[in-house]
């Protein structure tokens, strides 16, 4: 199920640019990819987060549950499920 899920964000980001754009290098790719990363994150309305953005859910969560957003928490590798 986790393999599908990457292989759909895999294929959301290479429509998203190599198959639309051509790089000389991967170094010309780095912006652009962070560019549609950073959007998708905070404006995309995701069915399966109830119309929340990615941002909107994580701020929601992290004030529900804050324990679980301490470095301590996330460093001790702590169940981390939502």
């Amino acid at each position: 199920w986790t393999n599908g899920q990457v292989d759909r964000m895999n294929r959301i980001l290479k429509e998203a640019t190599v198959k639309k754009y051509y790089y000389q290098t991967h170094q010309h790719l780095k912006q652009p990819l962070y560019d549609f990363v950073s959007a998708y994150n905070f404006a995309k309305r995701l069915k399966t987060l109830k119309g929340l953005t990615s941002h909107e859910y994580i701020v929601k969560k992290g004030q529900i549950q804050p324990q679980k957003f301490t470095i301590s928490h996330i460093l001790k590798g702590r169940d981390a499920s939502f």
